[in-house]
């Protein structure tokens, strides 16, 4: 069995290896991939490399044979750096949830799929208009801080049909409705609800 010279480098979903193996035919290059296993071979040529450090995604793996080299690329199925090809060793990430990528890039795929037009300047208005009231204002008034940190929150987490619904409630309300049911606020004009007890004013009145 002839020896060959390999290399390898890797990201955290996959690792590339590269076979040095030029003028390689590639009707008789046999590249099998398994779990944790590697096989290539070559007429006499051949390489096990087993157990792979980690686990692989057999379908999603492939390889291509140029004219100096055969660049094999593997696919991990839990991502992260290996640091080596191949240990005896328990896999340690096999034990990782495989719903932790997912769910960390959802946001991401969110805010892709809802480009923001102009609400958030109309918030910040809103926010920094909130900040001028007084108690005498807004029996309400003291807690602005507070009202405002989860309004912010609220209307950052939010898709796009809720934000709508928040700030145009809140608009047309005068302050005394926040809602984030878009299918009833879209509907009509929101009417002002002051606090039992109190009667509402516009500024300045």
């Amino acid at each position: 069995m002839a020896s060959i010279r390999h290399e390898f480098y890797e990201t955290d979903e996959r690792l590339t290896i590269s076979i040095f193996d030029k003028g390689a035919d590639p009707q008789q290059v046999s590249v099998t991939f398994e779990s944790r296993r590697l096989s290539y071979e070559h007429g006499d040529k051949k390489l096990n490399l087993a157990p792979l450090k980690g686990q692989i995604d057999a379908d999603k793996s492939d390889y291509t044979v140029g004219k100096v080299k055969v660049e094999i690329r593997l696919a991990k199925v839990v991502p992260g750096r290996w640091g080596s090809l191949v240990s005896d060793s328990p896999d340690p990430l096999a034990a990782t949830p495989a719903t932790f990528t997912p769910s960390a890039t959802a946001p991401v795929e969110a805010a892709r799929k809802n480009p923001k037009k102009n609400w958030d300047s109309i918030t910040q208005t809103i926010l920094s208009s909130d900040k001028e009231i007084t108690s005498s204002d807004d029996p309400n008034a003291g807690g602005d801080a507070a009202v405002n940190g989860f309004f912010q929150k609220l209307y950052a987490d939010a898709d796009e049909d809720t934000r709508r619904a928040m700030l145009k409630s809140y608009q047309e309300s005068g302050g005394t409705t926040l809602s984030t049911n878009w299918d009833e606020v879209g509907k009509g004009k929101v009417d002002v609800k002051p606090p039992e007890g109190s009667e509402w004013k516009k500024w300045g009145a």
